[in-house]
């Protein structure tokens, strides 16, 4: 499986949601697209109507949020599932810890060590992955394009 990059990998907003920003972004998760006024009826009745238009617009800027006009209001929406923010987040601090690392084998083998300490399955599903992915590579028909080896005749 691919990891689609949905933001610029120098700039990523959901790596730095504030409280307020998340549990909205959870209300919306929840109960779907809504206006300001809608998510203050439904779970945030003591913010002030002005917070929550500000942060709604603030994620929508970050690319986290959709929105449209109903009326004199917008409705906004979340514009990807908690699960793809979330793969998202994951693969921009591996990547980062990777990138800030003299040698990958020293945060690959700080992710083996947490894993091992959590939850041993989750070593076995980590080895299940590496293969699969290992196959994928193995079988350049199933490489995009530019990553495929060179033909020679």
């Amino acid at each position: 499986m691919k990891m689609k990059r949905i933001f610029h990998p120098f700039r990523s907003p959901a790596r730095h949601l504030g409280p307020l920003e998340q549990r909205l972004l959870d209300g919306l998760w929840a109960k779907g697209p809504a206006t300001v006024r809608e998510l203050l009826e439904n779970g945030c009745p003591e913010l002030a109507y002005t917070t929550v238009m500000t942060t709604l617009d603030r994620l929508f800027k970050k690319g986290i949020l959709t929105r449209w006009e109903e009326g004199r209001a917008f409705r906004y929406g979340p514009r990807f599932s908690r699960e793809e923010l979330s793969r998202q987040v994951a693969g921009q601090a591996l990547c980062q810890l990777l990138d800030t690392s003299p040698s990958s084998s020293l945060p690959l083998s700080f992710l083996v060590e947490i894993l091992g300490e959590r939850d041993a399955q989750l070593l076995d599903d980590l080895q299940e992955l590496v293969e699969r992915k290992r196959c994928e590579l193995s079988q350049p028909d199933t490489l995009p394009r530019e990553r495929r080896p060179k033909e020679t005749k």
